[in-house]
């Protein structure tokens, strides 16, 4: 296997200069905050030497230790350098809490009060470092694991939980966040995306759009094919790929010959990997993306390299497939923590401050559990509304037999007295 020099890898990580628009851009605002396909070769024809090409560790981007030292980059301090502490201490508040809503989601699944949950447990650095990068105007395509990154685009969590109820088919309307429904079918919001900011620079605007999807939904074709149509059309979409290390039950040496940022070569965009549980790094890195993308300088992949401390879903136990020394080794680099002992150890930070946070979580999980037990059950026939704009005469004919269907239980009940 090839891999490609130090040099080169360097060369395709930094922005190239600005290429401007020809078209007129809108006046910058204020960042909100501030702040698988597997691959079907045998196990036994994996070799040693695929299973190494999971990352040089000297190519990752990290400001913040694990242990909560802060440790400099020649390239993205300057897109931090604006943090003061109050913003730390929102960025933690943002991981606590997003970490609480995510628990309390599983647990009432286990409870029965949700048909599936998938939980971000451990992406929470790499999620709210890249939400809190991204401004107003901007447009997020998210999986239907990114709740953090809805949390950061003020979207209400309770509102992400109707769609695993089973009571609607998303909960929130995507132009008042320009947070985009969830994405079950893994990998199209890529594509959507990647159509949306070729939209975006048509219409000579200045903001960006980023995509969010796994290791796993790199190996789809629709990924792929977002990648060339956004390098070809130089559109301004940031590619974030959270590598949870984990497409389901398969790895992602099983997937790929080279680290998956280096996959960006071969369309013609840079690629950079950051450390996904470093939430200022991911913040910096996901600035510079977007900052180009706005520039005109067209796509970038960011992999966010992280873990899925918790189960794919509710509905899978992986426990079966990896083992706990992996899992026991990921929750030393725990995001939250690191973050902790910075602000105890390079800032004013005080119990206090962290006494009143887990006050608001307990507040937060009690809000989560009173809502989704008081959520309503549908009306059957929302079903029919909303599939064409302006009405269509079979959807009117299926409405009819459906209400007519439904009124027979009535009929029949009421003959019986009851």
């Amino acid at each position: 296997m090839t891999v490609d020099s130090a040099d080169s890898t360097a060369a395709a990580q930094k922005a190239q200069p600005p290429r401007k628009r020809t078209a007129a851009k809108k006046s910058a605002k204020k960042s909100p905050g501030k702040t698988a396909a597997a691959d079907k070769t045998p196990a036994k024809r994996v070799t040693k030497k695929a299973a190494t090409a999971k990352a040089p560790q000297s190519d990752l981007v990290q400001l913040l230790t694990p242990e909560g030292k802060r440790v400099n980059h020649p390239e993205y301090d300057r897109y931090v350098t604006d943090v003061t502490d109050d913003e730390l201490r929102a960025l933690y508040r943002d991981m606590v809490l997003t970490r609480r809503f995510d628990a309390e989601a599983t647990a009432l699944q286990r409870q029965g009060e949700l048909g599936l949950w998938a939980s971000l447990l451990g992406q929470e650095a790499a999620q709210i470092g890249s939400g809190r990068a991204t401004r107003e105007d901007d447009y997020a395509f998210p999986t239907y694991r990114e709740h953090g990154v809805a949390w950061c685009r003020g979207v209400d969590p309770t509102n992400l939980l109707g769609m695993f109820r089973g009571v609607n088919h998303g909960g929130w309307d995507p132009n008042s966040n320009n947070f985009h429904l969830y994405t079950i079918v893994i990998g199209s919001q890529a594509l959507h995306a990647t159509g949306y900011a070729m939209g975006v620079a048509k219409d000579g605007a200045d903001s960006a759009v980023i995509a969010y999807f796994g290791d796993g939904a790199s190996s789809q074709g629709d990924v792929l094919e977002a990648f060339n149509f956004g390098a070809v059309y130089n559109a301004p979409v940031v590619f974030f790929c959270q590598n949870n290390q984990w497409a389901i039950s398969e790895p992602t040496e099983r997937q790929m010959r080279v680290p998956l940022y280096q996959r960006a070569q071969g369309f013609g965009f840079p690629g950079v990997r950051v450390d996904g549980n470093d939430v200022l790094a991911c913040l910096a890195v996901t600035r510079w993306a977007l900052d180009r993308a706005r520039q005109g300088e067209g796509p970038a992949l960011i992999e966010a390299f992280t873990y899925r401390m918790g189960a794919h879903t509710t509905s899978d136990d992986p426990s079966k497939y990896r083992s706990d020394d992996e899992r026991v080794a990921w929750e030393a680099k725990d995001p939250i923590l690191r973050l902790r002992a910075y602000l105890e150890s390079q800032t004013d930070t005080d119990e206090g401050f962290f006494a009143e946070l887990d006050a608001e979580s307990e507040t937060l999980g009690k809000r989560v559990r009173d809502v989704v037990r008081a959520m309503p059950d549908p009306d059957l026939m929302a079903i029919f509304e909303n599939v064409y704009a302006d009405g269509h005469a079979l959807v009117d004919e299926e409405r009819a037999q459906f209400a007519a269907y439904q009124a027979s239980f009535a009929d029949e009940a009421a003959g019986e007295g009851v």
